[in-house]
């Protein structure tokens, strides 16, 4: 008996929503994807400098589209407040057209993407780059028709999409956040997967690019670093 023997991070039916996922993204996207340099917050994937102005915003959205496969001139980029977001997502119906949350929202409009970013996540570019990733996955799944507009997984999905594409450091360093100011400590959560999801989702992506040790994991926060190497630990036992 293995007293301390590796375990899966998250539930089974996390897990194999998880791999059914990956499989699906490997036959929609082509796994020559998960081959790519993983992005990471180093001058050599954002180069310049970043100081959060909106101009600063549209030419990360610029970038990461590339890396999306989606042609900017595809795409308008719009800017709205915290105090707006709260009456333009209690205005809208379900499945209105229209997907998102406090961070941003993806909507088509003709034959355009429409990326709308909350100035608040101006300011950090973590999880700018994050929300940026996560609205371009919509424009592949719901704006390319590859999934249902009800479907009730798309929001996870998306995010799941953003680590196959090589942008699960930001997704996972955004997940939960602690900040401190004079008040004490805060924290807030953005996005759809636990920090344990994010963790075996990288663990796969990193099986898929044949690396059982991934360089790239000192850039993780503490935690979903963390269930980064458990997941490793699970899956190179079970072979």
């Amino acid at each position: 008996m293995r007293w301390f023997a590796a375990k899966c991070p998250v539930s089974p039916t996390e897990q194999r929503w998880i791999e059914d996922s990956m499989r699906w993204f490997a036959g929609e996207f082509g796994e020559e994807i998960v081959r790519r340099p993983v992005a990471l917050p180093t001058p050599e994937f954002f180069p310049g400098e970043y100081t959060g102005t909106e101009a600063d915003v549209r030419r990360v959205v610029g970038s990461l589209a590339v890396r999306f496969g989606v042609h900017p001139a595809r795409l308008e980029v719009e800017f709205f407040d915290d105090d707006l977001n709260a009456g333009l997502m209690a205005s809208l119906p379900a499945f209105a057209g229209s997907w998102g949350g406090a961070a941003g929202h993806y909507q088509p409009r003709g034959d355009r993407a429409v990326i709308s970013i909350n100035r608040a996540e101006a300011g950090n570019p973590t999880s700018l780059v994050a929300t940026v990733a996560h609205e371009l996955g919509h424009v592949l799944l719901l704006g390319d028709g590859r999934i249902a507009p009800e479907r009730r997984d798309s929001e996870p999905l998306t995010d799941l999409l953003t680590v196959y594409f090589g942008f699960g450091v930001f997704g996972a360093n955004a997940a939960f956040e602690f900040s401190a100011d004079n008040g004490g400590w805060q924290s807030r959560r953005t996005g759809y997967l636990t920090e344990p999801m994010f963790g075996y989702a990288l663990a796969r992506y990193a099986v898929l690019r044949g690396e059982p040790d991934p360089d790239w994991d000192r850039h993780l926060d503490t935690n979903p670093r963390t269930y980064l190497r458990k997941s490793l630990r699970y899956l190179g036992r079970a072979g």
